[in-house]
C-alpha cells in the first residue's frame, strides 16, 4: 500500500475509533494511541456492548483534569472546545465543573460560560472566585472581537442619520448631495451643479437613541444571553446611546445598573426556567419615553409561556408609536436556531422581522437599525434569512 493509503486508513481509524481497528487492520502507537484514547473517551461511550468495559472519564475528577491536559496537547483550541462541551452534554460533567482545581484547567469558551451560568445558584463560594476568572477571560475576549466594530458601526450611523444642510467639505454626503441635485445638470458641461449640499452631522454629546435590549434566559439560548450581555456593555459605554438591559424568564429582572461590569451581567442572569415574553415586552414599554428614537431589541426564542395575543399586540402598539422593533431568534455562532414559527410569522405580518444574527453581523444589524433602515431586507440580503 503507498504512503498515501496508509495515512487514509490512519485517519480513518482515528475517526472510526476502536471497533474499526480489526476492519480496516491499523494499528495505532504512540501519540496517535493517546489521541485515539482521548477521543474514545467521550464519542466511543454508546458503542460499547453488554459486559464490556466502556469507555468515559468515569466521573472523577482527576482523571477529567488529567483528559484536559491530553486533548489540549493533541488537538487546536477550537477542536478542544467542542469537545468540552461534548463530554459536559454526553457525560454529565456539569458537578465537576464546581471543583475550582479543574476549572483552571479547562479551555474557556462561550458554551462552558453558559454552563458555569446555569449552575451559578448551586455554585458553592469557593468555586465562585476561579468561576469568575474563566467567565471574564471569555468576556474580555469577546470584547475584543467585536467591540471596536460596535463602536465604529454605531457612531456612523448616529452620524448619517443627523444630516446638515451647511457641511464642511469633509463630511458631505456626495452620493446623496448628487441625488437630490439632478435637476441641476449640465449637459454642455457634464456636471451637476448642487444648489444644497446634504452632510453627515457630526457626533453629538447629546443621547440621540435609546436602546433596549430584553434577553430571554431559557436554557437554549445560553449562548446569546453571553453575545447579548457583552454587547450591552459596549453600546452603554457610548455616550450617544442610553442603553438598557433586561433579562427575563417567567419573571423579569433589570440589569442595566450592572452594564459597566459585563461579568456582572452575566452573574446576575439566571439560565433555564419558563418563558413569559409578554411580561419582558410590558416591562421595556415602561422603559421607553421617546418612541421614535428608540431601538427594542428582543432575543428570544418565541415560545411563550405567557399570554400571546398580549405579547403580539404589545409590539404592535410599540411599532405604532414609532419604536424599531427587531427580533433576534439567536445572537450566536451556533447556526440556525429552534423557534415558534408561529409567533415569528405573526411578528414578520406586523412588520418585525426574526432572524438569528452572529455577533459578528450584530453591529452592522444595529447601524442599519439605528438609522430605521429596513433590517428585514438587510438581514435577507446578509445572512440569508429573515421571517
Amino acid at each position: 500500500m503507498t504512503d498515501d493509503g496508509t495515512e487514509r486508513l490512519r485517519r480513518w481509524r482515528l475517526l472510526l475509533g476502536e471497533p474499526s481497528a480489526d476492519a480496516l487492520g491499523v494499528a495505532l502507537g504512540g501519540a496517535d494511541a493517546g489521541m485515539d484514547g482521548a477521543l474514545a473517551a467521550v464519542y466511543d461511550t454508546e458503542r460499547t456492548e453488554p459486559g464490556q468495559r466502556s469507555a468515559g472519564l468515569n466521573g472523577s475528577a482527576p482523571r477529567v483534569a488529567r483528559w484536559l491536559g491530553d486533548i489540549r496537547s493533541y488537538f487546536p483550541s477550537t477542536v478542544v472546545q467542542v469537545m468540552q462541551k461534548d463530554a459536559i452534554e454526553r457525560l454529565r460533567l456539569t458537578q465537576l465543573l464546581l471543583e475550582p482545581e479543574l476549572l483552571e484547567s479547562v479551555e474557556a469558551d462561550v458554551h462552558l460560560v453558559g454552563t458555569l451560568l446555569s449552575l451559578n445558584h448551586v455554585m458553592p463560594e469557593h468555586t465562585r472566585a476561579t468561576a469568575r476568572q474563566v467567565v471574564a477571560k471569555v468576556v474580555a475576549e469577546i470584547e475584543r472581537r467585536v467591540a471596536q466594530r460596535t463602536k465604529a458601526a454605531v457612531s456612523g450611523a448616529l452620524n448619517r442619520a443627523t444630516r446638515t444642510r451647511r457641511p464642511k467639505l469633509r463630511d458631505i454626503d456626495w452620493n446623496r448631495t448628487i441625488a437630490a441635485n439632478l435637476a441641476h445638470y449640465l449637459p454642455e458641461h457634464r456636471t451637476v451643479v448642487p444648489e444644497r449640499l446634504v452632510g453627515y452631522g457630526r457626533r453629538q454629546q447629546v443621547v440621540a437613541r435609546d436602546v433596549v435590549v430584553a434577553i430571554d434566559q431559557s436554557g437554549s439560548m445560553a449562548a446569546s444571553v453571553v453575545f447579548a450581555g457583552v454587547f450591552g456593555a459596549v453600546l452603554a459605554s457610548m455616550r450617544s446611546l442610553r442603553t438598557s438591559l433586561v433579562v427575563f424568564d417567567t419573571a423579569v429582572v433589570d440589569l442595566t445598573e450592572h452594564l459597566a461590569d459585563p461579568v456582572e451581567v452575566l452573574f446576575g442572569t439566571q439560565l433555564g426556567g419558563g418563558t413569559d415574553i409578554n411580561r419582558a415586552i410590558a416591562y421595556s414599554q415602561s422603559l421607553i419615553t421617546r418612541p421614535g428614537d428608540s431601538l427594542f431589541v428582543l432575543i428570544s426564542d418565541l415560545y411563550e409561556g405567557g399570554i400571546r395575543d398580549e405579547m403580539i399586540k404589545r409590539v404592535a402598539d410599540m411599532t405604532a408609536a414609532g419604536v424599531q422593533v427587531v427580533v433576534l431568534l439567536a445572537l450566536s455562532d451556533e447556526g440556525a436556531p429552534a423557534f415558534d414559527r408561529e409567533n415569528a410569522a405573526a411578528l414578520a405580518a406586523l412588520g418585525v422581522p426574526a432572524f438569528a444574527c452572529t455577533p459578528d453581523a450584530f453591529p452592522d444589524l444595529l447601524a442599519v437599525a439605528l438609522e430605521r433602515g429596513d433590517v428585514g431586507a438587510w438581514a435577507q440580503r446578509t445572512l440569508g434569512a429573515a421571517t
